[in-house]
């Protein structure tokens, strides 16, 4: 008599026919159109067209998270995210902007390749949420930042303290949700470091607080490590009741993923308890789930055979709609030259009506652009007259009234001997203090380091002379290689920026003011923020003489600028240039 099979016999028996099928029948067949997605796609394009910067990131987020559940880790989410960062930044949103961050980061994990890139955009949003003393959103960073921990081999040492440390902080600040997550990310950690009991116990608070919250992929979650932690214990009959009541869950909220692995882990329990049936089956159901999750990848070029399709059918369609223009203009002419025909005198003279009006629009455009011209050559007159009128002072200032100081020290000190002690020692004192506040003056006016070594030199010894005088903390970061400036173009981004930083240490009472400068081929964005007490820009947002200089300035250089500040929240400034307009001219040689 043949033996029967083994479990491993029978396990590749199992593989070898599902891959058999998968020759058979390798067509997938292309999902139906979402309409959710469609509504949102087309709300995007009213807002984009509306410039309504601020509702249109928030669109894009939902959008890619309405793709993730249509196809899982999919590019089209990442996308979405991306165009939602992009538009955070033309509403001049930094909250919003470091949130999608957080999005991004949290996205990527989803990746092994990508967990470099994910930590990399979690730590840019902690620091920035650290700065700003948002509380949650730090939490919520460091959660993201532990579930890539985690995921290592071997485990970090510090990544139970952490864990605990950010369970006790959610708790501090009653975020119920991630109290759950931290805890469930506990009972995962001392899963894999083969802790059972402890596994067990921070599951089970994870399981009650989930519950209370209605949050299904986390009471799943819970289930799924409760049956790995009686697992380990070698309770097959307890990890298979837990494995059901997270299998119902997840398949309520379709989580592939989720399935596959409760399956695999099924498959193991009924192995041990000798019920090699249940364990073939649910061993086939686990390779089952796992081509089902990798079924994305051929969902996107099914997508993106539908998106060519769309557009060989628009070119269709366009080219129909012009061979009926065409017909169309045909019919026209023949009924205009009838009207000609009938009534020639009236077409005359409204032809002549039309031209009027058209010649008179044209000189009204060209007054415009006139009026134009000429308020920009005042304002650059007005720029460079005040330009102008500092290099001067400071030219005097240095070779006139420095240099007479330095005759006069050069005096003394020659006559030092004729002179009483109690007169020569405060003497001397005055004229340094003297020659050194003639030097900061001059500097102030017109920047050695500005005409010599550029905007980015003269702004770090701008920091680091303020830094020297200040309590508050003054940072600069800028990123990309900033290209040679104009002259004029470096003297109005230094004003501006030294007017922002006077500004806030006068009136912001800030412990910290960050200045960053990036930079590509089309724009260079400029912020200035402070962690001080805030104000209201929205009631008076032109008043004082320095924020009227800073538009006007900006204006003249072809930019854009916004001030968003709260209360007790601190002031966040954001500038945005063409980079092209503020680029020296560059020479070709024949």
């Amino acid at each position: 008599m043949k033996p029967c099979l083994s479990f491993p016999e029978i396990r590749n028996l199992g593989v070898v026919l599902l891959l058999g099928l998968a020759v058979l029948f390798p067509g997938v067949q292309a999902r139906p159109a979402d309409p959710a997605i469609d509504s949102l796609k087309t709300r995007i394009q009213h807002l984009t067209q509306e410039k309504n910067y601020g509702a249109l990131a928030q669109a894009y987020e939902r959008l890619g998270w309405l793709y993730h559940q249509r196809y899982g880790y999919n590019k089209y989410t990442l996308d979405s995210f991306f165009n939602g960062l992009k538009s955070y930044t033309l509403a001049g949103d930094s909250l919003g902007y470091f949130s999608a961050y957080i999005a991004i980061g949290d996205y990527y994990t989803h990746d092994s390749f990508m967990l470099p890139y994910a930590g990399k955009y979690l730590n840019k949003a902690l620091a920035y949420f650290e700065r700003t003393r948002n509380m949650p959103k730090v939490i919520e960073c460091r959660l993201g930042l532990a579930n890539i921990a985690q995921k290592k081999e071997p485990l970090p040492k510090s990544l139970f303290t952490e864990l605990r440390t950010i369970e006790r902080l959610s708790v501090q600040y009653k975020e119920s949700y991630f109290q759950a997550y931290a805890l469930n990310l506990l009972a995962n950690t001392y899963a894999r470091s083969k802790q059972p009991d402890s596994a067990q116990y921070f599951a089970r608070r994870s399981l009650a607080l989930a519950e209370g919250l209605k949050v299904n992929w986390l009471i799943s979650l819970n289930h799924f490590y409760l049956g790995i932690a009686e697992q380990f214990k070698n309770h097959s009959k307890e990890a298979l009741e837990a494995y059901r009541k997270s299998y119902r869950l997840a398949e309520s909220e379709n989580n592939v993923a989720m399935l596959r692995e409760l399956s695999k882990h099924s498959a193991d329990s009924y192995f041990r308890m000798g019920d090699y049936k249940n364990a073939y089956l649910t061993s086939l159901r686990t390779l089952d789930f796992a081509n089902r999750f990798y079924d994305s990848e051929q969902t996107k070029s099914i997508r993106l055979q539908e998106l060519d399709s769309q557009i060989k059918t628009l070119a269709v369609e366009k080219q129909l709609a012009e061979e009926q223009g065409r017909h169309q203009q045909i019919l026209n002419s023949a009924l205009v030259g009838g009207l000609i025909l009938s009534v020639l005198g009236v077409v005359t003279l409204v032809y002549l009506r039309r031209q009027q009006k058209l010649i008179a629009h044209q000189q009204s455009v060209i007054a415009q652009q006139q009026i134009r011209q000429l308020e920009m050559k005042s304002l650059q007159a007005m720029i460079e007259g005040q330009e102008g009128e500092r290099s001067r002072i400071a030219r005097d200032l240095h070779d006139g009234l420095g240099i007479q100081l330095s005759r006069i020290k050069l005096f003394v000190e020659a006559h030092q001997e004729q002179l009483p002690l109690s007169v020569k020692e405060p003497l001397n004192q005055f004229l340094d203090e003297a020659c050194t506040e003639t030097r900061l003056i001059s500097n102030d006016l017109r920047p050695y380091a500005l005409s010599h070594f550029g905007l980015i030199p003269a702004l770090e010894d701008l920091v680091q002379k303020l830094n020297l005088v200040n309590q508050t903390e003054l940072v600069l970061e800028h990123y990309g290689e900033l290209p040679a400036l104009q002259d004029e173009a470096s003297v109005m981004v230094y004003r501006v920026i030294q007017e922002l930083l006077n500004n806030a240490l006068k009136h912001a009472q800030a412990d910290t003011i960050t200045i960053q400068i990036m930079n590509n081929d089309e724009t260079t964005l400029i912020s200035v923020d402070d962690d001080g007490r805030g104000g209201d820009f929205s009631e008076h947002p032109d008043h004082g003489n320095g924020i009227a200089n800073i538009k006007t300035r900006i204006d003249y250089l072809g930019g854009q600028v916004m001030w968003q500040s709260e209360p007790g929240k601190g002031t966040s400034v954001m500038i945005s240039l063409p980079t092209q307009k503020l680029m020296k001219p560059t020479s070709f040689v024949a």
